[in-house]
């Protein structure tokens, strides 16, 4: 590895951390993004979870041997160590690719169960930085997650999608009524239900936990039974588990319409992506009220690199 490159690097990672490192602490936050993909030669991204670094390399076609490749990712690794102060052993490294036909972080890729308890904003969230492509807390959404929990008092919040239910944590946070935790996958459910006892929600009356298939989930709900819902699909799924491929772009007017219809009058839905290509087909949605809430939603450690897309539509009086 060409030692320039490696001081560029060092470098780069040394004023990222510098910066990002003062802004977490004012901001009671150990869990934030240091770097992603900065330079070419470097395509990972480096995330802190408290005392440990979680690494996730994009895959790429490169030219390297074997062995270039080894010395490139010790090298890497080693600068991360000297730069962010953690010893090699608290590093979790993962290549990052999709899995075919599924989603990457429902894929269970090691059985080492390295979990931790991290701190956002005065709740605490179980990550696991071992097992699965990705975390357990989906970082970018932090701003939005806030968002949530401002408006959330003697609210009834659905969350879809829901993953290991950090946003269901911030409502239920924020004084909800009633918080609704859809996921198709039982794993991810546990882990949300894990996340609300962690913080102290444990009425079972007040918060309920449901595996399902969203797009049926939808259908056999009752109109306007909700004041806030979440919606932050995949890109794509074909899981044996839904009856439905979903395609993100394709059938997000539809998804959008069919959450609309079970929001009361006056209720707002949060819904967002991460396909970097998304069109928002406005003049489809039933909807008169929809507010691009994307840069108004990135948090600190994210300005400046694309992440998802966020939108808030609200439903008519």
């Amino acid at each position: 590895m060409n030692d320039s490159k490696i001081i560029m690097f060092e470098n780069r990672l040394k004023k990222n951390f510098k910066h990002l490192n003062k802004q977490a602490k004012r901001l009671g936050v150990n869990c934030y993004r240091i770097y992603d993909h900065d330079l070419p030669e470097f395509p990972i991204c480096v995330e802190k979870y408290g005392p440990y670094v979680y690494v996730a390399e994009y895959k790429r076609r490169h030219q390297l041997s074997d062995d270039e490749y080894q010395l490139w990712m010790d090298e890497s690794l080693n600068s991360i160590v000297k730069i962010v102060a953690v010893p090699l052993e608290n590093i979790f490294y993962k290549l990052r690719q999709r899995k075919q036909g599924r989603l990457g972080q429902y894929v269970k890729m090691e059985n080492i169960k390295k979990e931790l308890v991290v701190e956002e904003n005065g709740m605490k969230f179980i990550v696991n930085l071992s097992d699965y492509l990705d975390t357990g807390l989906f970082l970018d959404h932090r701003n939005t997650r806030e968002k949530v929990k401002s408006i959330s008092k003697n609210k009834n919040v659905l969350n879809l999608f829901a993953y290991t239910g950090s946003f269901s944590v911030y409502a239920a946070s924020g004084g909800a009524q009633e918080v609704v935790t859809v996921d198709l996958s039982n794993t991810y459910l546990q882990w949300a239900k894990k996340n609300m006892e962690l913080n102290g929600f444990e009425n079972a009356s007040n918060y309920k936990f449901v595996q399902a298939d969203v797009l049926q989930y939808l259908d056999s709900l009752d109109n306007e039974c909700f004041d806030i819902i979440i919606l932050d699909p995949p890109t794509f799924s074909n899981s044996k588990k839904m009856n439905d491929i979903l395609d993100i772009q394709r059938d997000h007017v539809s998804l959008i319409n069919r959450c609309l219809k079970i929001l009361k009058k006056g209720g707002l839905l949060f819904f967002s992506n991460n396909y970097k290509k998304f069109v928002l087909d406005q003049d489809k949605i039933h909807s008169n009220e929809i507010k691009d809430m994307t840069l108004q939603t990135v948090p600190f450690d994210f300005v400046g690199r694309f992440t998802r897309f966020c939108y808030q539509i609200k439903k008519a009086d």
